[in-house]
């Protein structure tokens, strides 16, 4: 059987630090390379043409989509290989690589990758590895299905592989992601519910007080008119973390009062654990940081509710212990101290 062939479509923009390191890692592995740059002013497009004469420029209109359906538009292989210009493959994974493609069957529409965030600069990944669809069919076959009442299969054959990306990003892309959706906010008014938890994710774990301010009015509407609690509740943890930040404890109880009626999530009983410590009330913000970690789920950052938890969590412990406490009281507390701690030594493990 005749390996498949692949097209690599990669966007880039100033990329010139990690592309080079990429392409090393992937460029024996595919049949044609294309590169398509939206606007460098580094030496992108040079170090990419020391693998491909395929390059082309592409006015950046604040849409990555647009750019991405620019780049697929240019291949001609069976198979569209879309990796960023910050992941790399190992050798391991390289031979992986190899193997799938000299296996794949020719019914297999999207193939997923897991995708392995090395380092600290993560925006929306609430797992260590997670997969995410990297390898798809230029042209798609429609096919019949079902024996009687026949219609046309419209959901993609799937197939989840064992290669894992190693993304490696060097600084956070959170400014220009930011400035999309606020973009896209004012142009259109809203956003799908996908990019709206996106957006709520990006804001809660790399958000600044600048950026949660410009999103304060758009999640606000979110929780006065939106039905579906899923969409409220992400909205409440923007809302609480920027008026925490802000010093708008009027608002910030109005939102949390509101939230104590349902189960709240890890990141309001957090949100209400880091206003206590910073009030200097040691007590109380334990009481939230153990809900955060124990007795509720995180929904847009999950170290909301384990490490980030069990960090406030310990140093709350810490900080009742230095006060005047009843032999008893500082018997509970001090087994706490030693729970919390061992639960936060087995999340760093």
């Amino acid at each position: 059987m005749q390996d498949t062939t692949i097209s690599l479509c990669m966007i880039v923009k100033n990329e010139e630090r990690v592309l080079a390191r990429c392409l090393d890692s992937v460029a024996d592995l595919v049949d044609e390379i294309i590169i398509v740059d939206t606007g460098s002013t580094d030496a992108t497009k040079e170090i990419a043409a020391r693998y491909t004469e395929q390059i082309y420029d592409f006015v950046w209109q604040d849409d990555f989509a647009a750019a991405r359906n620019f780049s697929f538009s240019k291949a001609s292989m069976d198979y569209i290989y879309a990796p960023d210009a910050d992941e790399v493959l190992d050798e391991e994974n390289r031979q992986a690589f190899l193997k799938l493609k000299a296996a794949l069957l020719p019914e297999v529409e999207i193939v997923q990758m897991k995708y392995h965030t090395v380092t600290d600069y993560n925006t929306v990944l609430n797992a260590k590895m997670e997969y995410r669809p990297k390898l798809f069919k230029r042209l798609r076959t429609f096919t019949w299905i079902d024996p009687v009442h026949e219609t046309v299969r419209l959901d993609p054959v799937i197939f989840d592989s064992d290669i894992v990306i190693s993304h490696m990003p060097e600084n956070l892309h959170s400014k220009r992601d930011f400035s999309i959706f606020t973009k896209a906010i004012a142009g259109d008014g809203g956003l799908s519910d996908k990019l709206q938890r996106m957006y709520a994710m990006e804001l809660y774990k790399t958000g600044d007080i600048l950026d949660l301010m410009d999103a304060c009015p758009y999640f606000l509407r979110i929780y006065e008119t939106e039905s579906q609690t899923d969409k409220r509740s992400r909205a409440a943890a923007i809302l609480l973390r920027t008026y925490r930040r802000l010093g708008g404890e009027r608002d910030f109880f109005k939102i949390a009062i509101k939230e104590m009626t349902d189960k709240p999530s890890s990141e309001i009983c957090a949100e209400l654990g880091d206003y206590y410590s910073d009030a200097g009330d040691a007590k109380e913000a334990a009481l939230w940081y153990y809900n955060a970690a124990y007795e509720s789920e995180a929904i847009l950052d999950v170290h909301a509710g384990s490490d980030r938890a069990l960090e406030g969590l310990v140093a709350s412990y810490e900080e009742v212990l230095a006060q005047e406490l009843s032999e008893e009281e500082r018997d509970y507390f001090m087994e706490s101290l030693l729970q919390a701690k061992r639960a936060l030594e087995e999340i760093e493990e």
